[in-house]
C-alpha cells in the first residue's frame, strides 16, 4: 500500500513538474529542438534540473536496496550499437514533430483534448510493436 501512495505521490510531482516547466508546451519544445531558428534554450535549466539530482541519485543509490522493496535499475549499457542509434532516431522524430516525449504526454492526457488523446494512442502502439520490429532487425543482423 506504501509503495502505490508513494508511486502516486512520485507521479503526480513529476507530471506536475513536466506542466511548470513548459515540458507539456509543444510549442516551447518545439522551440528547443529548433536550433537553427527561433530557438529557446531555456529547456535547458529543465534538463539540468534533471541530469544534475538524477547523477546524485546513482551515486547515492549503489549497493543499495529501495526503502519500500525491489531493487534498483542497473544502469544503461553505454556502448553504441545500432539499437541505441535506430531508438534515438525514431525518438528525436516523434519528439521533433509532437513536441511530447512520453512522460509530458501522459501528462497533457487530462487537458490536451483528442490530439494529445490520439497522439499517446499511437505512441502506447508503438511501444508495443517496437519489441517485434527490434527482433526482426536482429535476425537480418545475425544472417548478414
Amino acid at each position: 500500500m506504501y509503495r502505490m501512495i508513494s508511486s502516486l505521490f512520485a507521479g503526480s510531482v513529476f507530471g506536475l513538474g513536466l506542466m511548470l516547466s513548459g515540458m507539456t508546451d509543444t510549442t516551447k519544445v518545439q522551440g528547443w529542438l529548433d536550433v537553427f531558428g527561433n530557438w529557446d534554450p531555456t529547456l535547458a535549466f529543465v534538463m539540468a534540473g534533471a541530469i544534475v539530482p538524477m547523477m546524485m541519485a546513482w551515486r547515492l543509490t549503489e549497493h543499495r536496496t529501495p526503502v519500500l522493496g525491489g531493487s534498483f535499475p542497473n544502469p544503461a549499457n553505454p556502448e553504441l550499437g545500432r539499437n541505441l542509434v535506430i531508438g534515438s532516431v525514431l525518438f528525436g522524430m516523434g519528439w521533433g514533430l509532437s513536441g511530447l516525449c512520453p512522460g509530458p504526454a501522459m501528462a497533457t492526457l487530462g487537458y490536451g483534448g483528442w490530439p494529445h488523446l490520439l497522439f499517446f494512442a499511437a505512441m502506447v502502439a508503438g511501444m508495443r510493436v517496437a519489441p517485434r520490429f527490434r527482433e526482426r532487425l536482429d535476425m537480418i543482423g545475425a544472417k548478414g
